[in-house]
């Protein structure tokens, strides 16, 4: 026997593996120390503990990361070595997709600028430092190769692979192959994102190619044509290709199939040649183009017309009429009708022209029965009428068939449906104009029409009416009374129209039984009527029609005008017991009543009015029953109307009570006690509004100053400068003061003004001040000038210490900056070369510095002085003195004089006496001539 053979042991088996590993290990760890070697000059000191720790564990992933980031960190880290890096990490790590990525996108980024994209091919630019011809493009290229061996399953690397090659030109065939490898490496459910970029390539390509790539996509994905006709590599949309395939039609009829019965279908179309089909084969030119209608609905209008032309060039001028009135009959655009109308009338005007062109030849050639070509009939007069009356038919349709159309676009168009009923009537067909108004009322959906569908149905009873047939409209508004329109308003109109119509028709009975139809209630108890809301759209409209207040003001008209009082008034009742009464139908029942001499009654319709409406409705109400009633009973029934006037007072809100209480004063002093007036005027002040109690004010001094004269009126002012704001004080001051001068109380006066003083800024109110200098000056002395100024100074001090209040000087003299007036602006805060003196001399008294700007502003300053601040109020008063004695002796010329009481003085009178005889002057001196005589004392 033979010897038996020995199998391998499994134990030198083991030890050759192990031999294998051990040298695959030895290369490895050689070409890390070969890598380690590379990159030694480009490791720093802080890349000592990221290198060892990298050392340490060559296979951690988190280490080699950790070396990355820190080296990207560095702004100073050469490519190469980042590179050099990633490639020791992939190296070590091959199937680590992060650092093939963090590789792969580092060296493209090195090739490609990031931030210039075309947004049209989405590519990147190429830097300028790399030309194509550059190595580092096959070093790029050698790496992306070098992932895919182990990573061939991550389709981001194939799409970044795929579209780095594409700003390759020079390597179109191996872009293609790259994309073919990608997809048969990947599982079909990736392809779906390689193909976009596949076809995005075989786009900016071109040619064959992407024809080729097109129709391999084509074969996975059939429905997708559209794309492929619709690319950019074609420019074209499928309409125009529809189009296109229209026109070579039309443009080449005796290469088609002439006899429609011997065709076959469309798919068996196979081009022999440019432009020019197998002979044996046949098109249904009609089927093709009637699937190019069928698909695109909105643009149908040049396919109809390409489907009658080819009628026409094949001599079928009948099947090319019954192809346009066809597609007239069912475009929905007034675009494509106009299209396919106006290729019809211009058939029409051809085939005129050339029968009449045939027609004269062939009275020229007369002696021939036929034409030349002995093909064609001959021709008559008879047939050119038939194709003019055919045109003319055609000219007369044409707003019909436009308004066929736009009912098409929109069965619901009610100005449509009155548009045909009109154009109907105008031609005088009754039964078509009926049935155009039946059509209507019966297509249009309430909630669906665009337009008042109330008029449509108004507009078919109104066709009855003038053609003399009542009782067809009457038909024809009982049945729109019943549709449920959108709104109460529409079916209120309705019933309006009918009522209108009996009317017309002398029937006056007819139409107060219509509204008195219209307006009774649904079935049900008396609550369930006070529940329903007019504005409730859960409910039907003829539910909520009982509360429309147009039907029931136009129901009210009728039967003011043919109606009487009891039954009238039945319906204002009615009217108002559902609550729906307007201000304006108080008025007009009010005024209806006291037209027929019910003024009680009047009077108790203002106070149910009054009692459905609050303020600001009820002050009108309460204005006009209040004059009514005093115009009726005058001062007869007093005590009634006073009530009546507390009664509305005592609600009213202050905004209304000024007219009320001038009312109210009014009959006081009319028809009652002077007194009783005064009290009203009284409680006026303190009621109204802020805006107009200082006008009821003047009001209550003028009607005091009247009726019991000017003393009477000092508790009134006292009252309005205690209650009133600071400016209409003021205001209210200056009067008080005048008066109680007319009266000869110049203490009492000077008190007032001293009063009113502490609100008026001398710089923001220059007006008072200068009313009560002159005050001083007529009737004042040396001590009450100086008294003035002084109180002037402390005023001016105490708003000065006022931040709140210095702003507001300041935005004041800021704003009178752009537009000031001279009343405006403070006399105080302008100084010119012509001032007044006075004006000086309070200038230097209270210390103001004015400092004017060249644009105009002026920055008022507080009061600065060169004085100590612990100057006492003797070198002030030294100073007012000389001051006034300037001020006085400069406007001597100008201040009037008038004499006063010797009472005023007290015992100053004698010694002013004494000065005036020893001066030969008057005995009664003003501050001027006091200050003068001073001075010559001196």
């Amino acid at each position: 026997m033979p010897p038996k053979k020995r199998g391998k042991s499994p134990v030198k088996g083991h030890e050759r593996r192990r031999t294998t590993a051990t040298k695959a290990d030895a290369d490895a760890h050689s070409d890390a120390h070969a890598d380690a070697d590379k990159m030694r000059p480009y490791i720093g000191q802080d890349d000592l503990p990221y290198e060892e720790a990298c050392v340490r564990q060559r296979y951690s992933l988190k280490a080699w990361l950790r070396y990355w980031h820190h080296k990207a960190a560095s702004p100073t880290a050469p490519h190469a070595a980042k590179v050099l890096l990633l490639e020791r990490a992939v190296r070590e790590l091959p199937g680590s997709y992060k650092l093939w990525k963090l590789l792969l996108d580092l060296r493209v980024d090195r090739l490609l600028d990031p931030a210039a994209t075309d947004p049209a091919t989405g590519l990147r630019r190429p830097r300028a430092d790399f030309p194509p011809a550059h190595p580092e493009w096959l070093a790029t290229n050698a790496c992306f190769e070098r992932s895919l061996m182990l990573c061939n399953k991550f389709p981001v690397i194939w799409l970044a692979y795929a579209r780095f090659l594409m700003h390759q030109p020079a390597r179109i065939s191996f872009t293609r192959r790259t994309f073919d490898r990608a997809l048969q490496s990947l599982p079909t459910s990736q392809h779906k994102r390689v193909w976009d970029l596949y076809l995005r390539f075989a786009e900016l390509v071109g040619g064959e190619t992407c024809v080729r790539v097109w129709r391999r996509f084509l074969k996975l994905e059939p429905h997708q044509s559209e794309r492929f006709f619709a690319s950019p590599t074609s420019g074209k949309t499928s309409y125009q290709y529809w189009i296109e395939l229209c026109d070579l039609i039309c443009d080449h009829p005796e290469e088609m199939a002439q006899d429609p019965r011997a065709l076959q279908s469309a798919e068996q179309m196979v081009p022999a040649g440019e432009n020019v089909l197998v002979p044996s084969e046949r098109l249904d030119v009609d089927r093709i183009l009637r699937a190019g209608i069928a698909r695109f609905t909105d643009q149908v209008g040049k396919l109809w017309n390409s489907l009658a032309r080819w009628w026409i060039v094949n001599g079928e001028f009948d099947r090319a009429r019954e192809v346009y009135e066809e597609g007239i009959h069912q475009v929905a655009t007034v675009r494509d009708f106009s299209i396919i109308f106006d290729a019809y009338a211009k058939m029409e005007e051809d085939i005129i022209s050339a029968s009449m062109e045939r027609l004269a030849a062939q009275a020229e050639r007369a002696e021939d029965k036929q034409d030349a070509d002995g093909e064609q009939p001959p021709l008559d007069e008879t047939d050119i009428d038939l194709h003019l009356a055919r045109l003319e038919k055609l000219m007369e349709r044409r707003p019909f068939l436009v308004n066929d159309v736009l009912l098409r676009q929109n069965p619901h168009n009610v100005l449509e449906w009155q548009n045909r009923a009109k154009l109907l009537r105008e031609k005088g067909v009754d039964e078509k104009v009926i049935d155009a108004y039946t059509k209507g009322v019966s297509t249009v959906s309430p909630h669906k029409a665009h337009g008042r569908l109330q008029n449509l149905w108004v507009d078919f009873a109104k066709y009855y009416e003038e053609t003399d047939r009542p009782d067809s409209a009457r038909d024809v508004f009982d049945r729109a009374v019943q549709v449920p329109f959108k709104r109460v308003d529409d079916l209120a109109e309705v019933w309006c129209q009918w009522a209108e119509f009996e009317v017309r028709q002398d029937n006056f009975a007819g139409a107060l039984q219509v509204l008195g139809r219209g307006t009774t209630p649904p079935r049900g108890m008396h609550t369930m009527h006070a529940n329903i809301r007019y504005n409730d759209e859960s409910r039907t409209p003829q539910q909520r029609l009982f509360k429309s207040i147009k039907l029931w003001a136009f129901f009210i008209d009728l039967e003011e005008s043919i109606g009487s009082p009891e039954s009238t008034k039945a319906v204002y009742d009615r009217v108002l017991e559902l609550k729906i009464a307007t201000p304006q139908i108080i008025i007009n029942y009010a005024a209806f009543l006291e037209e027929n001499k019910y003024y009680e009654e009047s009077f108790r319709v203002y106070e149910r009015g009054i009692d459905l409406f609050g303020y600001p409705i009820a002050f009108e109400i309460w204005n006009l029953y209040l004059t009514k009633f005093i115009g009726r009973y005058a001062g007869t029934k007093l005590e009634r109307a006073r009530d009546l006037f507390e009664h509305a007072l005592e609600k009213c809100p202050p905004k209304f009570a000024k007219t009320l209480y001038l009312l109210f004063a009014k009959l006081e002093e009319d028809y009652g006690l002077t007194r009783h007036a005064m009290r009203v005027y009284d409680r006026a002040t303190r009621a109204v509004s802020d805006e107009d109690r200082a006008e009821m004010f003047e009001i209550y001094i003028s009607k005091t100053t009247s009726f019991f004269g000017l003393v009477s009126t000092r508790d009134i002012y006292q009252r309005a400068l205690e209650t009133l704001p600071d400016r209409q004080a003021r205001d209210f001051a200056l009067k008080f003061a005048d008066m109680e001068t007319k009266l000869g109380e110049v203490d009492r006066a000077r008190a007032i003004l001293a009063y009113a003083s502490q609100v008026s800024d001398p710089r923001m109110d220059p007006g008072f001040w200068r009313s009560w200098q002159e005050f001083e000056v007529k009737y004042g002395n040396e001590d009450t000038f100086k008294e003035m100024l002084r109180i002037k100074r402390s005023v001016q001090a105490k708003f000065n210490t006022e931040v709140s209040f210095i702003s507001a000087q300041i935005l004041a003299a800021r704003r009178t900056a752009d537009g000031r007036t001279a009343a405006d602006v403070p006399e105080t805060f302008v100084k010119s070369s012509g001032g007044d003196a006075m004006e000086e001399l309070e200038l230097a008294a209270t210390g103001d510095v004015i400092k004017e700007q060249t644009g105009g502003t002026r920055v008022i300053g507080l009061c600065i002085g060169d004085d100590d601040d612990d100057d006492d109020d003797d070198d002030d008063q030294e100073d007012d003195e000389e001051a006034g004695g300037k001020e006085m002796h400069s406007i001597a010329g100008g201040i009037q004089k008038q004499s006063v009481p010797a009472g005023v003085f007290g015992g100053l009178a004698s010694k002013a006496a004494e000065l005036g005889e020893d001066a030969g002057g008057p005995s009664a001196f003003g501050a001027r001539e006091r200050l003068q005589g001073k001075r010559k004392r001196d």
